[in-house]
């Protein structure tokens, strides 16, 4: 499987982005899809993920302010960023993870980078 993103950039703060990762591949093996993200000097963090029907995970720090959808025609994914903020600033990653009883890996795409100024 593999998963290009696009989307990130600089934005002011109270800006809007939007991420976009397409999968490509062995899309049969791969269930959920998401969002980690990564600030300087820290680690990689989850920010959301939905999963083939739908359902959703946010992180509590992006909640009402970020949402993630998909389009399983297209194998995309997209994480929609609202009333961004500097500590939104990061390295994004699109994640896909293992379909239970086909699938055994977990990808990770190339990372966009996102910055916020204040």
């Amino acid at each position: 499987v593999q998963l290009q993103a696009s989307g990130g950039g600089p934005v002011q703060a109270g800006g809007s982005l939007r991420l976009s990762c397409k999968a490509s591949g062995s899309i049969f093996s791969i269930n959920d899809m998401g969002w980690y993200r990564q600030a300087p000097g820290k680690q990689r963090e989850p920010v959301a993920t939905i999963t083939s029907r739908g359902s959703t995970t946010i992180a509590d720090s992006v909640k009402g302010r970020f949402t993630i959808s998909r389009d399983n025609a297209k194998n995309t994914v997209f994480l929609q960023m609202n009333s961004l903020n500097p500590e939104d600033t990061g390295v994004y990653y699109c994640r896909a993870g293992p379909r239970l009883g086909i699938g055994t890996k977990t990808y990770w795409g190339q990372g966009t980078l996102v910055t916020v100024s204040s």
